[in-house]
């Protein structure tokens, strides 16, 4: 696979400092991935108040996976106290987006809550983008009883159509290549 940087197509960097000099470009050009990628490396380094920081600034400037992360940070309190009114604003903020985690785990919230309907609603959703998780929460559910079965049809074939649409040449010529351990020092950063 050609090595090239998807922003701006030259080759991607030699050099773990070529590399940093163009991630730290993008952050100071306000690109709101590059900032949300430099506040999950914080946050994966459990420096919770900058990851907080520049999650924060993704997110005013439209990231949706920087809501997701952040209302995961508000749930179990990391860096932020626990606050469940801002975590669920941050899930609804990143489903609004299109983030099937976020869907689900809206989901989810709302099954704890009592509301089996609506939490059906928003499996169905995450499992029409391809989200494997939420198709087996409705077939738990259609199991169980809770998801009817014209729900459960109707899930599972929107799961495969969007599980189709995603297939192509390249990815499946990437995916042997990962197998294959072409890809294992790629490093998306370079």
């Amino acid at each position: 696979l050609d090595r090239t940087c998807p922003f701006c197509r030259k080759r991607t960097s030699d050099t773990n400092e070529e590399a940093e000099q163009r991630r730290m470009k993008r952050v100071q050009v306000n690109d709101p991935v590059a900032i949300r990628e430099f506040g999950l490396a914080r946050y994966y380094e459990q420096d919770y108040p900058h990851a907080f920081e520049n999650l924060t600034k993704a997110v005013e400037l439209g990231d949706v996976t920087a809501h997701f992360t952040l209302s995961s940070m508000y749930r179990a309190g990391q860096g932020v106290a626990k606050n469940k009114k801002k975590e669920i604003y941050h899930l609804e903020q990143a489903s609004i987006g299109g983030h099937f985690k976020a869907r689900h785990n809206l989901g989810v919230e709302e099954f704890q809550n009592g509301r089996i309907d609506r939490a059906v609603k928003h499996w169905i959703i995450a499992a029409t983008t391809g989200d494997d998780a939420s198709l087996d929460v409705i077939k738990r559910g259609y199991g169980q009883g809770f998801v009817g079965k014209e729900d459960y049809a109707a899930a599972l074939r929107a799961h495969q159509s969007a599980v189709d649409e995603t297939k192509s040449p390249q990815r499946e010529a990437a995916k042997i290549a990962e197998q294959n351990g072409e890809m294992s020092d790629l490093d998306p950063w370079k």
